[in-house]
């Protein structure tokens, strides 16, 4: 009966299109298993002031406490490794570690241009005012995964600074702090949250290559075709989510349409509403 079988054109063609449906099946296991690699893992957060000034570095600062206050419900650790503040007690930056089970996971997807509609503290004639912020939220390699990332010396551009405070004030009259530049992307990061200059240099390599990393799964290219790419300007228009506070008060994700009125409640860190939608229904 087999012997039969075997003999028809068909069975073989049958066998090869399940053979290619196995391969690709295997493939798609192993890209997906790529995709969430680093999912179980720490994340790192960095909040990154854009346009409106004042209320842009003010908004930045809400974030900050927005997803200060959310980590902090999660269990999760948070440890500071640079921060930019203004006189007026904005950022202008800051970037985050997020130690704990899951961190990058859950919070990968809240990467994207954040936008504030508000009332101007800073305005004397009382008028509406928008800013945005940029999040982004990076995933923290091992020292072993870091190995498959190498970055060309000639590539880099780093600078050394005091490291500040709060306030704007200088918390270390030594220069600990280190921004460091890849020069082909334009990709930037900082660190001052060590006591060292070389374990800022450390760690701001340490980011840097996660962001050349989150850059090549964006793009769908290989780590050496992203550090080669330079990097595209942000659109701070293009926003993945709202919070107006006047004239009315909503905020709403523009990905998934999940919207709430409660927005000193999101401010306060309950951000389950957005989170959980967005894993089920968002891969990035």
């Amino acid at each position: 009966m087999l012997e039969t079988e075997m003999q028809n054109p068909d069975f073989w063609s049958d066998k090869t299109k399940a053979q290619d449906t196995i391969k690709k099946i295997n493939k798609f296991k192993i890209e997906l298993e790529g995709l969430g690699k680093y999912d179980r893992g720490n994340a790192i957060i960095t909040i990154i002031s854009g346009a409106g000034g004042d209320d842009a570095e003010d908004f930045t600062r809400m974030l900050y406490d927005m997803y200060g206050k959310y980590i902090v419900k999660q269990g999760f650790q948070p440890r500071v490794i640079h921060q930019h503040w203004n006189e007026h007690n904005g950022i202008k930056n800051i970037s985050l570690e997020v130690g704990g089970k899951n961190a990058y996971g859950l919070l990968k997807n809240e990467s994207g241009v954040h936008r504030l509609v508000r009332i101007s503290p800073f305005n004397a004639k009382k008028m509406r005012h928008t800013s945005f912020s940029l999040v982004e939220v990076l995933p923290e390699f091992s020292k072993l995964d870091e190995r498959d990332i190498v970055i060309p010396e000639k590539d880099l551009r780093i600078e050394f600074s005091r490291a500040g405070g709060p306030g704007g004030q200088n918390v270390n009259k030594r220069e600990t702090a280190v921004r460091i530049a890849h020069i082909p992307t334009g990709l930037s990061v900082h660190a001052s949250g060590e006591r060292s200059q070389e374990q800022n240099r450390e760690q701001a390599l340490s980011i840097l290559r996660a962001k050349i990393f989150k850059k090549a799964q964006e793009e769908k290219k290989s780590v050496e075709e992203s550090m080669k790419l330079k990097n595209t300007e942000i659109e701070w228009g293009s926003q993945i989510r709202s919070y107006v506070l006047h004239p009315y008060k909503m905020v709403k994700d523009h990905r998934t349409g999940v919207e709430t009125s409660d927005a000193e409640g999101v401010l306060d860190g309950n951000l389950d509403l957005f989170i959980e939608r967005n894993g089920k229904n968002l891969i990035l």
